[in-house]
């Protein structure tokens, strides 16, 4: 007799992402890699449900992790308190078992709400709340209405720990009904491939779409992969796709017709030579850069749930940055700011920043005054962007707030049309770039070593129950990271500069 594999709606949606996926994860679960990103991303999620059940102050939360006793518990509830939500609300039905986020009684039966962290509905949550429905009718719960609850990001956060208004819950009964016969096709085909052997399916698209897959990494290892595999053309919009479909997994095979853009011929040039190629025009447009110039790099947070008062969900809030100031050629003056309480950083981050890149900073070196010079920063939208904000919310600071982004020169876009290093693979970023220019500097190490490491450092280091020593160890790394960003830029304009 074969044998009947329990499921669960995630196990379900990994089968519908692909079916490899889901065996792996039956069969061979320890190849799985999970990662920093995505264990922040479902901490977040975690909150996120949290938050939503305070708004249901008569709710009941199944509050445990045995399945046995949380179905018990579920039953017990639904007989017991017909009227209240029920949070967590744990059935099964036909070897699939769900955990609902909020099972809420309405006329004649139950309204089901499933929770995102998103600030949209998008298409896979249909999938999510379709096989929610279905498990929850094949288990003798009539359910009238089926939501998802998503972020609203138009809500602002008061200061008040009140998040009435930070849900939207939007009726997706339409999708759900299209949806429903299919799952009963996508359990009996799960289970078939359960009890075979390993899928022969290659990675591709469907490892990162919707999610990451953490057996990504196992995947490409067992597949013949290519030294440079035609995905790292930038911007390929579908174009590597079909250059794999017609036989060329390697960029350096590819014929080059199928080449048409100016950006993947020269990723292919490059490529093939193992010859980097700088652009005289780097050269000349960095050489034209006046003195003082400072080099300038932000450090942002981004909550589901907003923390401090007079912000929405996911804004970017600046939290730290680093300024390098060259005086002239081989003289350069660090400086920086970094917020190390719970309280709102970004006032004292906006009066740090006007006096770090402004003539304020060359009187405390003990130098005289002079022109405030050009603000070097990689990817300029970004930090633009952040200045913009803090000048709405600081109208007193606007001015010299504004007069900053007059300043600022972008080292992305002549990064990107005028130098390329086989050693980049297609990538612009300032941590693809950096070690290809001889500089010596490298991430690899570090306390904090990317993005998302800062940002989990940081919010380790405010938390009241972080030990003073263990704040200390995170402050120095946050320094050191973003420092190593600022220095990074001195360092890529002294390369640009050398170019003839």
């Amino acid at each position: 007799m074969s044998k009947i594999y329990k499921l669960s709606k995630s196990k379900l949606l990994s089968f519908r992402q692909c079916p490899k996926r889901l065996w792996l994860q039956t069969h061979r679960p320890e190849l799985a890699e999970i990662d920093d990103a995505t264990s922040s991303v479902m901490a977040s999620g975690t909150y996120v449900g949290e938050t939503f059940r305070e708004t249901y102050s008569d709710g009941v939360l199944v509050d445990t992790d045995d399945l046995v006793s949380a179905l018990e518990m579920t039953q017990a509830l639904i007989a017991s308190n017909p009227a209240s939500p029920i949070f967590e609300a744990t059935l099964q039905a036909n070897d699939v078992l769900v955990r609902i986020d909020m099972l809420a009684p309405v006329e004649g039966g139950y309204r089901l709400v499933e929770v995102k962290s998103s600030t949209s509905v998008k298409n896979y949550h249909l999938d999510d709340a379709t096989i929610q429905t279905w498990v929850a009718q094949h288990a003798g719960i009539p359910i009238l209405k089926t939501e998802i609850g998503h972020i609203n990001n138009r809500f602002v956060y008061q200061g008040d720990e009140q998040y009435e208004g930070l849900f939207a819950e939007e009726n997706v009964d339409a999708a759900v009904t299209e949806r429903l016969p299919q799952v009963i096709h996508w359990v009996r085909d799960a289970q078939t491939m359960l009890q075979g052997e390993e899928p022969g399916i290659c990675a591709g698209a469907q490892c990162y779409d919707p999610f990451a897959c953490p057996f990504v990494g196992y995947c490409r290892r067992n597949e013949d992969s290519a030294e440079f595999p035609v995905e790292i053309l930038p911007r390929n919009y579908g174009l590597a796709a079909n250059l794999k479909a017609d036989g060329y997994a390697d960029l350096r095979d590819v014929p080059e017709n199928r080449l048409e853009k100016a950006i993947h011929q020269k990723v292919q040039r490059v490529t093939k030579s193992g010859i980097p190629e700088l652009d005289k025009e780097a050269g000349q447009l960095v050489r034209a850069l006046p003195y003082p110039r400072y080099y300038l790099d932000f450090e942002t947070i981004a909550f589901a749930v907003p923390r401090w008062a007079n912000t929405r969900p996911y804004q970017q809030v600046p939290f730290q940055f680093s300024c390098h100031v060259e005086l002239a050629p081989g003289t350069v003056a660090p400086s920086s700011f970094l917020s190390t309480d719970d309280t709102d950083p970004r006032r004292a981050f906006a009066v740090a920043v006007i006096e770090d890149v402004n003539p304020k900073l060359l009187r405390d070196l003990g130098l005289q005054d002079s022109a405030p010079g050009p603000v070097l920063v990689y990817n300029a939208a970004f930090e633009r962007k952040r200045i913009e904000e803090l000048a709405a919310t600081f109208p007193d600071l606007s001015d010299e707030l504004l007069a900053i982004n007059e300043r600022i020169v972008d080292l992305l876009p002549i990064t990107r049309q005028h130098y390329y290093h086989p050693e980049m693979r297609g990538s612009r970023s300032l941590k693809a770039v950096l070690p290809t220019i001889g500089a010596g500097l490298g991430y690899d190490g570090m306390a904090v070593a990317n993005g998302g490491m800062a940002q989990d450092a940081f919010l380790e280091m405010i938390d009241v129950g972080t030990e003073a020593e263990r704040k200390e160890e995170l402050r120095q790394g946050l320094l050191d990271y973003c420092a190593l960003d600022t220095y990074a830029l001195v360092q890529l304009v002294e390369f640009f500069s050398k170019g003839k």
